[in-house]
């Protein structure tokens, strides 16, 4: 029966994504456009933009293709019987891990191909109405939202039974070997979204840093000006890091928290009786496909009718996910789960009530997150507009208000995520840490849904802008991505706060896989492991931040040298070499992603190797620690200098052009690689760190750091 309702949902949300393509795609551009001259520019500029954006996924996919057989090769011939009973588990790891990775490949493909449909129908819509324009656009990220929920889902539980027919059926703990196994497709989604989030947001911030500082602040264009040679480029980059990146990133974290949950309850339930084994190991999965329904529901509330309700309509749809996933979770978990169980024997009961209340933790804190978020990157608030009036004074008052604010910004969170740890432990033990992360990302298909439109409304501003479709059109598109910025910053800090929570489980599971029980502090090795680990999410940081510049540098001396040579760009009489400056962000981004990319696989392996896993247990806890906080706070920074830009460009404190704006362009630009390359990266660092421990658990025990030894 849980099988059966599972595919049931998977194929719903599949279905669900698969209606919205064909509704977005048989949108008529020629019904919102003034003109046939109007369509042909529309045409022109999206296949621009489309073009330009599979060039990179085809050309970063052939990079990850080779890492993913390498990577899978070596997962075959280090991680040997750990059974005991001479099952092999590399090969079967092996396998899972590329069906994770081949579908987090299929799910950003999938995203990124509707969203350059709907960039260009939602510029036209936006002739015929505000609600038009909405409809597409949101639907747009529907498919993204329900198509990776979909995916994740019928993928997990389609590995899980096909292990489950392979392996024998007398195999002493055959349960937890399967979900020992199955981390590995957890592990596969997760190193996609690694180089998809690194790369994709070298990618954009490259030709996003290059259009602001020449394009705005030297040549004093608009942004979005077709004259700007990297306009092409920096609308490509918004598909490649908020579609492709973010879709790979939630993807990873949905995977990997369910992969921690299936362990550790396969530990938890080993001893449960017949009749409810089945469910309660399967639970997991089966909270993530009751989430497809209640984000279903909620789109139904996604109905603003003027420009000002388009952000609260969106906020309305997480709240109401949220509350009618609090109320289908709670008889899930009475019956399908027993009354009480144990996760080591004589040990701790807990009860089905338990596991309960720590997914409505889950739940309840990544809304509060995304709330808290808000209040600190929108211009509606206080903050923001504290980094917007500092901005009178320059740029380098700007730039000390924002870091001022993104730090103070990740205390709360952390609050949240500590209480959340906090109850998931005493009422769950290790499960319900998992299951609390579990919970956070329950309504993961209407968040991505809400956080894939946000570049798809900024798109269609900018296809506006560079059609020349009139200030009423770009005024129309502009409310729907100044909404889409609010909701993208909300996302950013739910995918940050649901990333720690999986890390957090994921450690859980690596340390139930090691046998671990108990980590002294004070050990020595412990607390070389934390330092170890509190330093590694600022040496990424450094490096995809210094990637960004370099990246940044080659694009500003192209787009310079396009105005030097063809001074008829800027007169409009001369055409921009968009194709040039998409190619300088493609070649650079692919090259710059490999060393951070490197950084964060190889960092557990060798700790794991040499040091044993008392060390790595300690370096992914600092990691965690660390990142989290430092994640959080260049998110917020940076979606903050964002938005008080866009503040002063509504007409507040002299408006676009003046002293102020000019200091705002120049945070906003110091801010870019914050909130949308290295900031977002960290959520991969702390997660995939974790995932690499788990799956790798047996090769670490049966070498236990030979260094140590």
């Amino acid at each position: 029966m849980i099988i059966a309702l599972i595919l049931t949902l998977g194929l719903l949300a599949l279905l669900t994504a698969l209606f919205f393509a064909r509704q977005v795609s048989s949108v008529s551009i020629e019904k919102g456009a003034a003109s046939a001259d109007e369509v042909a520019k529309l045409k022109e500029i999206s296949i621009a933009i489309a073009d330009g954006a599979m060039a990179f996924l085809k050309r970063e996919y052939k990079i990850l293709a080779i890492y993913m057989l390498a990577f899978a090769v070596i997962i075959v011939f280090t991680i040997q019987d750990h059974s005991g009973q001479g099952i092999p588990i590399g090969p079967y790891s092996a396998i899972s891990f590329l069906i994770g990775a081949a579908i987090s490949v299929i799910s950003g493909y999938i995203g990124m191909k509707i969203a350059t449909k709907g960039n260009v129908r939602t510029a036209a819509a936006a002739r015929i109405s505000l609600k038009e324009s909405f409809n597409i656009s949101f639907r747009s990220g529907a498919v993204m939202g329900f198509g990776l929920t979909g995916l994740a889902v019928l993928g997990l539980l389609l590995v899980y039974l096909g292990f489950d027919a392979l392996l024998p059926a007398a195999l002493q703990g055959r349960e937890t070997l399967i979900m020992e196994i199955l981390s590995g497709f957890g592990l596969g989604g997760s190193s996609v979204a690694l180089f998809g989030r690194v790369g994709g947001g070298i990618y954009t911030k490259a030709a996003d840093v290059g259009a602001d500082l020449v394009g705005k602040v030297e040549a004093g264009i608009p942004e979005d000006d077709p004259r700007n040679p990297a306009v092409i480029a920096d609308n490509v980059g918004d598909n490649v890091g908020d579609i492709a990146g973010m879709g790979a990133d939630l993807f990873g974290s949905v995977a990997e928290s369910t992969c921690a949950a299936l362990v550790i309850g396969a530990a938890a339930f080993a001893t449960a009786p017949d009749d409810i084994k089945p469910f309660a190991l399967l639970f997991p999965i089966l909270v993530s496909a009751i989430g497809i329904v209640a984000s279903l529901v909620s789109m139904f509330f996604a109905r603003p009718t003027k420009e000002e309700k388009v952000e609260g309509a969106l906020k309305a749809t997480l709240t109401i996910s949220t509350l009618i996933m609090l109320a289908a979770v709670y008889p899930l978990s009475m019956n399908m789960l027993p009354a009480s169980f144990s996760l080591v024997e004589g040990g701790t009961t807990f009860t089905n009530l338990g596991v309960y209340f720590s997914i409505a933790a889950g739940l309840i804190s990544g809304l509060l997150i995304g709330l808290i978020t808000e209040f600190y990157t929108s211009h509606r608030y206080k903050p923001v507009r504290e980094v917007a009036d500092a901005s009178k004074t320059g740029s380098a008052t700007n730039i000390i208000y924002g870091l001022s604010l993104g730090y103070n910004s990740a205390v709360i969170p952390m609050f949240l995520i500590a209480v959340t740890v906090v109850l998931g432990y005493t009422q769950a033990g290790m499960y319900g840490i998992a299951m609390a992360a579990i919970g956070m990302l329950g309504t993961i298909a209407i968040g991505l849904t809400i956080d894939a439109y946000g570049p798809v409304a900024d798109n269609a501003g900018g296809i506006a802008e560079m059609a020349g479709m009139g200030k009423d059109i770009r005024d129309r598109t502009d409310s729907l991505d100044a909404a889409g910025n609010t909701t993208a910053a909300i996302g950013k800090g739910f995918a940050i706060g649901s990333a720690a929570l999986t890390s957090l489980a994921l450690t859980s599971a690596f340390l139930t896989s090691a046998k671990i029980t108990e980590i002294n502090m004070l050990e020595p090795i412990v607390m070389a492991g934390l330092l170890v680990g509190a330093a590694l999410p600022f040496s990424f940081s450094a490096m995809t931040m210094r990637s960004v510049g370099l990246a940044a540098l080659a694009m500003i001396e192209e787009v310079r040298r396009q105005f030097r040579e063809k001074p008829g760009i800027l007169k409009g009489t001369d055409k921009a070499d968009y194709a040039r400056c998409v190619d300088i962000s493609t070649q650079s981004s692919l090259h710059e992603m490999i060393k951070p990319g490197l950084l964060v696989i190889l960092s557990p392996l060798i700790i794991g190797f040499l040091f044993g896993v008392q060390m790595l247990a300690g370096v992914l806890i600092g990691a965690l620690i660390t990142g989290v906080m430092l994640a959080i706070s260049m998110a917020n920074s940076g979606g903050a200098w964002d938005n008080a830009k866009k503040f002063i460009e509504t007409g507040e404190l002299g408006g676009k052009g003046s002293d102020a704006h000019k200091a705002a362009v120049v945070g906003d630009t110091v801010g870019d690689p914050f909130k949308d390359t290295s900031g977002p990266s960290l959520n991969i660092l702390i997660k995939l760190m974790a995932i690499i421990s788990l799956v790798f658990v047996p090769f670490f025990v049966q070498y236990n750091g030979i260094l140590i030894d």
